[in-house]
C-alpha cells in the first residue's frame, strides 16, 4: 500500500471500516441466536463468544503484528483501543437510550460493577507485566499474561455465579432499572432468525470478512499515518481504535435500542476484559516476552482505559437521573477526561 496516494488510502480505510462495521451486526445478531440455540449461556460462553467476535479487529492486527515482530504495533493495538471502546458508552447513552433517564440508571447492576471490577483488575496486572524483565519468560509464555489469561477466567467464573443470583435485595438489580430481564433481546433476535446453521455460516462469513478489513485497516492506517505527518501513537489511540471499536458501537447500538442496556454496558466490559488475554496470542506468535516492550504511551492508555471504567463503575451504583447533553453525569465526565487524557497523550507523544 505505500504506493497509494492519500485519497485511495482514505479510501481503503473507509471502506474497511464500512466493512466492520457491517460484519460487526450480523456478528451480533449470529452471536445472539448462537447463544440461545446452543445454551451457551451469556456469562461463559456466550460472553467469550462475542467478546472474541467483536474483537477480531484486533485480533486480525495483532496476530499481523506479533508474526512480522512488530511488537510496538502489537502491544499499542491491545491496549490503545480499551479507553475508546470505554466512550462507546458515551454514543450509547447520548443515542441508544430510548427513556428519559440516563444509562447508569436503566442498566444499574451489582453484576455490571463486578465486570467493571475485572476490566479494572486485568488492567493493572497489564501495567504491573510492563515492569516485568524481557527475558522472563517459559515455554513461549510469560508470567503477566498467563496471570492475566486466568484472572479473565476466574473473572467469567464469578460473573457466571453472580449471574445466578447476589445475596443483595433483588440479588443486585436496581428495583426500577430495565423491566426486561438482561439478554432479553437475544431472544428476539433468535425467534426472528432463521436455521442454526445459517446463523453459524454469518457468524463464519462475518468472522472473515472482520479479520480480513482489521488487517486493512492496519496497513492503511499506517501509511494514512506516516502521509499526513500524524504520530503513530496518536493515530492509533485514536482514528485507528474508533474504526477497529466499530463491532462494539453497532452491537451496543442494537441491544440499547432494544432496551436492553445491562447487555450493552456487559458486551463493553467484556470485550475490554478480553483484549489483554491478548498478550497470550502475542507471545506465542512473536516467540518472545511482548508487554514488557510496552511503551510509556501504551502505559499511559491503559490507565485512563482504568480511569473511565471506574467512573462508569460509580455511575452504575449512584445511578445518575438527569441528563444533561442527552447524557448522565458519568458519561459527560468520561467524555471530559477522554478528551483531556488524549491533550495528554499529545504532550507525552511529543515529549
Amino acid at each position: 500500500m505505500s504506493s497509494l496516494p492519500v485519497w485511495a488510502l482514505l479510501l481503503v480505510f473507509a471502506g474497511a471500516a464500512g466493512a466492520i462495521w457491517v460484519a460487526g451486526v450480523q456478528l451480533s445478531n449470529s452471536v445472539d441466536v448462537l447463544d440461545e440455540r446452543l445454551h451457551l449461556g451469556s456469562a461463559i460462553g456466550g460472553t467469550i463468544l462475542l467478546a472474541i467476535a467483536t474483537n477480531l479487529p484486533e485480533i486480525a492486527i495483532t496476530a499481523s503484528a506479533a508474526l512480522q515482530h512488530a511488537i510496538g504495533v502489537a502491544v499499542g493495538n491491545i491496549l490503545g483501543g480499551i479507553a475508546i471502546q470505554t466512550v462507546v458508552l458515551v454514543v450509547l447513552d447520548a443515542f441508544g437510550v430510548q427513556e428519559k433517564r440516563p444509562l447508569t440508571y436503566q442498566a444499574a447492576s451489582l453484576t455490571l460493577v463486578l465486570e467493571a471490577v475485572l476490566v479494572i483488575a486485568v488492567l493493572v496486572v497489564t501495567v504491573m507485566g510492563t515492569q516485568l524483565p524481557s527475558h522472563l519468560y517459559y515455554a513461549r509464555m510469560t508470567p503477566s499474561a498467563l496471570l492475566i489469561l486466568v484472572l479473565w477466567l476466574l473473572g467469567l467464573m464469578i460473573l457466571s455465579r453472580a449471574q445466578r443470583g447476589l445475596p443483595w435485595h433483588e440479588s443486585g438489580e436496581a428495583p426500577d432499572s430495565q423491566q426486561p430481564p438482561k439478554g432479553h433481546s437475544q431472544q428476539t433476535k433468535e425467534k426472528a432468525a432463521g436455521s442454526t446453521r445459517r446463523a453459524a455460516l454469518i457468524f463464519g462469513a462475518g468472522a472473515v470478512v472482520t479479520l480480513v478489513a482489521g488487517v486493512v485497516l492496519e496497513r492503511s492506517g499506517d501509511q494514512i499515518a506516516g502521509h499526513i505527518g500524524l504520530s503513530g501513537v496518536l493515530f492509533g489511540a485514536t482514528v485507528l481504535a474508533a474504526a477497529t471499536s466499530l463491532p462494539e458501537l453497532s452491537t451496543g447500538l442494537t441491544s440499547a435500542k432494544m432496551g436492553d442496556y445491562q447487555l450493552a454496558i456487559s458486551d463493553i466490559f467484556g470485550g475490554n476484559a478480553f483484549l489483554p488475554v491478548l498478550f497470550v496470542v502475542a507471545d506465542l506468535l512473536n516467540g518472545r516476552a511482548v508487554l514488557p516492550f510496552a511503551h510509556d504511551t501504551d502505559i499511559y492508555l491503559t490507565a485512563l482505559g482504568a480511569l473511565l471504567t471506574s467512573i462508569y463503575a460509580v455511575g452504575l451504583i449512584l445511578r445518575p437521573s438527569r441528563n444533561h447533553a442527552r447524557m448522565g453525569w458519568d458519561s459527560v465526565t468520561v467524555l471530559l477526561l477522554y478528551a483531556l487524557g488524549i491533550a495528554g497523550l499529545v504532550a507525552l507523544a511529543q515529549g
